[in-house]
């Protein structure tokens, strides 16, 4: 059978396709309740009606995200039955474990919670409703732990023995599969990242809206919020994505010298900064290197050896038997390299949009007007001239595009990276899938999930400009007048519920 349409071929597409689509939700999900959370915050403690409108125009876009994640996640599950139920035979003990933790805890904060945050707005004190949307908040990020921690077992499986009686992997310390160090660092680099595509989300529509110079006061806000958090969540992926990477050089250094098309091991071991290289035969065409950078990222120390795809290759065979443990070196190449190079781009954005408008905008008191103000982008003591703002506000806006780009990457880089093995160095992909799904089936579930979300992209996307347009609401009298009590004020007990949007 041609490997390209072999029945694991297919189901590892569309593994791919499905979780790529349903990760791009994850992050903005996860990042837009915690800044929705803040606004909020901020209006219960000062009043500002322009802290109110922003959460409410941030807290629509987010509802919208994330009833498409939740929808798009389903799938995933099913995936497991569906295509991978060897694998799910086998580990199905313990990757079962987080994942019923996620549905039990996380996923009940998020939807009881969610639920009372959205018709509660004139049924709530609002403290008590401020507190809603902390607890949406929190419910997310619970969510990413578990299913961080479960996909941190398949990258370095601890806390199990082998039933050599019943062929699988059973549980035997829970505790350790949530707090292994892959889990926390992959953890606090995935939920940063998560706040870099927030912040980049915000900046980009803030930008939108400022260009055409239309809800000045809630979008300058908003641009302010967004650009801090590109910082501080661009400075925390940069610390926590060296963490990380010092623990895979440890439990997969296979993964980390593909990722550097370091084929022979070396000390000092160079940074590539470019390669080209010929796979089979196992070498570097063309590299352009930083002499004892990679020997420095991986221990901490200018002049140590960095074993090589070569030398890993070779170790895994003596351990593991004959065969090829390579994975596919030009996609972790450069699906490393899109990675840190879009969000380090992200972080750029925002460092230099915080300083063309730092200091109130550097606009002289004289000359202000207000709160209607638009934003005077500078660059020292004279204004960018209106062709360099404009195009800055451009980058502003394509610039939500590109943690996504890199979250991806990132994504496929640490999946791919792992290959043969579908849990490292205990269970290989190739038997992980379902033996009696025919490539007939494969195929035609691959096509109609493509399909159905190509649908659900155009809804996702409409849906989002339509609502990005109309820009933040006008408040009623209710929004600023909320209820001191639960219930509401009203005395009459047959008032229909009232949804805030």
């Amino acid at each position: 059978m041609d490997v390209a349409l072999a029945p694991e071929t297919l189901a590892r597409w569309q593994f791919g396709i499905t979780t790529v689509y349903h990760f791009l939700f994850v992050p903005l999900t996860i990042s837009l309740a915690a800044l929705t959370a803040g606004l909020q915050t901020a209006w219960v403690r000062s009043g500002k009606e322009k802290y109110l409108r922003a959460t409410k125009f941030w807290g629509k876009l987010f509802l919208i995200n994330i009833a498409m994640g939740v929808v798009t996640g389903i799938v995933q599950e099913f995936q497991f039955g569906m295509n991978w139920s060897d694998y799910s035979r086998f580990v199905g003990d313990i990757f079962g474990a987080p994942l019923a933790f996620e549905a039990l805890i996380a996923f009940f904060f998020e939807s009881t919670f969610i639920g009372l945050w959205i018709f509660g707005w004139d049924k709530l004190p609002k403290k008590i409703h401020l507190a809603c949307i902390w607890m949406v908040s929190i419910g997310t990020i619970l969510s990413a732990y578990f299913i961080l921690a479960a996909n941190s077992w398949m990258q370095h499986p601890v806390g199990y023995r082998i039933n050599e009686e019943r062929g699988r992997a059973e549980l035997t310390d829970f505790w350790l599969v949530l707090t292994q160090n892959t889990a926390l660092t992959q953890f606090f680099h995935t939920i940063t990242a998560a706040f870099l595509v927030g912040g980049a989300f915000m900046v980009g529509i803030s930008a939108f809206h400022l260009a055409r110079k239309k809800h000045i006061p809630v979008m300058r806000t908003s641009l302010r919020l967004g650009l801090v958090t590109l910082i501080i969540a661009g400075m925390g992926t940069a610390i926590s994505g060296d963490l990380l990477g010092k623990v895979m050089f440890k439990q997969q250094p296979m993964k980390m010298a593909a990722a550097e098309a370091l084929w022979d091991g070396e000390a000092p071991a160079p940074f590539s900064v470019f390669a080209y290289g010929d796979v089979e035969k196992g070498h570097n065409k063309v590299a352009i290197e930083i002499p004892g950078l990679l020997s420095f990222l991986a221990n901490d120390d200018f002049t140590s050896f960095v074993p090589g795809i070569n030398d890993v290759n070779k170790a895994e065979q003596e351990k593991f038997g004959p065969g090829d443990y390579r994975p596919n070196i030009p996609v972790a190449y450069w699906g490393f390299r899109w990675m840190i190079g879009f969000g380090m781009a992200s972080l750029g954005v925002g460092v230099l949009g915080l300083w063309l408008t730092r200091k109130k905008f550097m606009l002289p008191p004289g000359l202000r007007t207000g709160e209607d103000e638009v934003p005077h982008l500078v660059l020292f003591k004279k204004a960018l001239s209106p062709r360099f703002a404009t195009w800055y506000w451009i980058v502003a806006l394509w610039t939500m595009g590109f943690p996504l780009i890199a979250n991806s990457w990132g994504w496929i880089f640490t999946e791919m990276g792992r290959q043969p093995w579908v849990v490292y160095g205990v269970l290989r992909t190739r038997d992980a899938v379902s033996p009696h799904v025919s490539q007939g089936e494969v195929l035609t579930s691959m096509i109609g999930f493509t399909l159905l979300y190509a649908v659900l992209a155009v809804i996702e996307v409409r849906l989002m400009v339509k609502y990005v347009k109309l820009g933040p609401p006008e408040l009623t009298e209710a929004d600023l007048n909320p209820p001191t009590k639960i219930g509401g004020d009203d005395t009459n007990p047959d008032r229909p519920m009232a949804f805030s949007y």
